[in-house]
């Protein structure tokens, strides 16, 4: 710890630090409690903060929590009082942490709280794809069942996942967990990961990225967002896929070249896809994944079950408690 934060810790004692939650709606829309975070200091939470406003909200506060508001180095230059800032997400590039780490701010995040609730909803978007549950019971509802001649009907394809080659990118928590579920489905199971993976728990079998592409019949993608990997799902990558795959992307929008994949859709070139993220959120009108023939897009909430939210908001009131007792966890 620097002489910076054991003398801003010192200063504490018997003090109240002041918190400020810039976005909370997100994480707490009303069926969590601040309760535990108001324990620890004067706290005020606002539900989202415009950048305009960024400065102000924060200029008297000692402790900052954020999820999408960007603090960067101009922003922070000018928050003298600030020590500590706490990321209500895994991922922290909303943050500059050079400039904090300059300045002696200490930066947490949010490690593995929502594993099982995005390994969930990759498998959510290939049973969509697998078998149109939603679409079937519109139809019958519609009474397209009560009017048919045979005792069943479908209008899609229905497709069995046992025996079907499933390909993971990125085979971190996430990754493995979706790995676990496919194998629980009985399907071969490959991945890519940047790293050598060793002592696994199951039949996994380590492959290079285009032979994961090109093997796979599902292919989902849960690796972080690097500079060296931003856009790497384009037109060369998709045309790897067999015909009849689908893709599935609850990792980073940006992973993917949108409008190569839009071309790889409606041209019949893929089967489908499933997206929980897109390059720039809320979703812009003029993207052209929004009438993309077989994209399911959903909007950003493989990691919003209440679960994992009420995970994370633990987590959160545990970093600070920890930093507030002089030893930091989950620092990045």
């Amino acid at each position: 710890m620097t002489e910076s934060k054991n003398t801003y810790l010192s200063s504490l004692e018997g003090k109240t630090p002041r918190i400020v939650v810039l976005d909370g709606y997100t994480l707490n829309p009303g069926d969590l409690s601040w309760a535990a975070l108001q324990q620890l200091g004067d706290c005020v939470v606002y539900e989202r903060t415009p950048a305009a406003q960024t400065v102000e909200r924060a200029q008297q506060a000692e402790v900052l929590f954020t999820n999408k508001v960007v603090l960067d180095r101009n922003i922070l230059a000018q928050l003298p009082r600030l020590r500590y800032i706490g990321v209500l997400a895994t991922g922290y590039n909303v943050v500059d942490v050079e400039a904090a780490r300059e300045a002696g701010i200490t930066v947490t995040n949010i490690p593995a709280y929502s594993t099982a609730s995005v390994a969930q909803m990759v498998f959510a978007h290939i049973l969509n794809f697998a078998q149109r549950v939603e679409l079937h019971a519109a139809q019958v509802r519609s009474g397209q069942w009560t009017n048919h001649t045979d005792f069943c009907f479908w209008s899609t394809p229905q497709t069995e996942l046992a025996g079907k080659t499933l390909g993971i990118v990125g085979f971190g928590r996430i990754g493995q967990a979706v790995a676990r579920i496919g194998q629980a489905f009985g399907m071969r199971v490959i991945f890519q990961n940047r790293s050598l993976k060793t002592g696994l728990h199951g039949h996994f079998q380590q492959v290079d990225l285009e032979t994961v592409f090109r093997e796979s019949d599902f292919v989902s993608i849960n690796c972080p967002l690097t500079s060296e990997n931003q856009g790497f799902v384009n037109k060369s990558m998709l045309a790897l896929m067999k015909p009849g795959a689908f893709l599935v992307n609850t990792g980073r929008g940006p992973l993917i070249n949108e409008a190569d994949l839009a071309d790889a859709l409606n041209s019949n070139r893929l089967a489908g896809a499933g997206l929980d993220v897109l390059t720039v959120e809320p979703a812009r009108p003029g993207n052209p994944l929004l009438s993309a023939k077989n994209c399911f897009i959903t909007p950003h909430i493989a990691w919003a079950t209440f679960e994992a939210r009420t995970r994370l908001m633990q987590i959160a009131v545990e970093n600070l408690a920890a930093f507030l007792h002089g030893k930091p966890q989950n620092v990045v």
